[in-house]
């Protein structure tokens, strides 16, 4: 059996419990508007992360200038997409923060975002994924622990991680995590040099 390029594993997945639900990422223009503008550095000498799900690359910039480029990344078996349901294995696409470091994780190192951001939980009750219990419930979460709920129906525990206890060849020919971005141990480790809670991670 000949094997698979990343870009073919991808869209083999395409028959996920998202596409099922026949959302269209058009329609999810809150994202999208949001990312046609996120490649843009705050000012001058903000550190930030992008995360190309085409180029399946990794890159750290201070403003624009290049700090770090990881290449090959994975990314989730479900693709990328601007919304993402729990279970479907996709990687969210959008504007996200660092929002904490878990050193003893199964994954060498795992560097957490703020998923679902309040603009997936508009465009979630916007597309009757959130009921408008669902919506107030996952305000009044994040107003109360600081950080959003991660049980939902749009699923959680997004971050960026090594390889850890995964096989380090299938992490060199395919996306294969649960919808996290998955870089070498060593990489994981260097990013976490560069980086910082607060620290803005756009994913397109």
């Amino acid at each position: 059996m000949s094997s698979l390029s990343r870009r073919r594993f991808s869209r083999l997945v395409l028959a996920s419990p998202l596409a099922l639900l026949g959302i269209e990422s058009a329609r999810a223009n809150l994202i999208e508007t949001q990312l046609s503008r996120a490649h843009l550095p705050r000012h001058g000498e903000e550190v930030w992360v992008l995360v190309d799900d085409r180029e399946a690359k990794l890159i750290v910039y201070r403003g624009n200038r290049e700090l770090a480029h990881f290449s090959p990344i994975s990314l989730g078996r479900g693709g990328a997409r601007p919304m993402r349901l729990q279970g479907s294995g996709a990687t969210p696409k959008g504007e996200f923060r660092v929002n904490r470091f878990n050193h003893e994780s199964d994954w060498h190192l795992f560097i957490g975002l703020d998923y679902p951001t309040p603009a997936h939980a508009r465009v979630a009750l916007d597309e009757g994924i959130y009921t408008q219990q669902d919506y107030d419930d996952y305000f009044r979460y994040y107003r109360l622990n600081g950080h959003p709920p991660q049980e939902t129906a749009l699923g959680g525990y997004i971050g960026l991680h090594g390889v850890g206890k995964g096989d380090p060849e299938i992490h060199r020919q395919f996306h294969w995590t649960q919808g996290c971005v998955a870089v070498t141990d060593r990489q994981i480790e260097q990013l976490s040099g560069l980086i910082d809670i607060g620290t803005r991670v756009v994913i397109r």
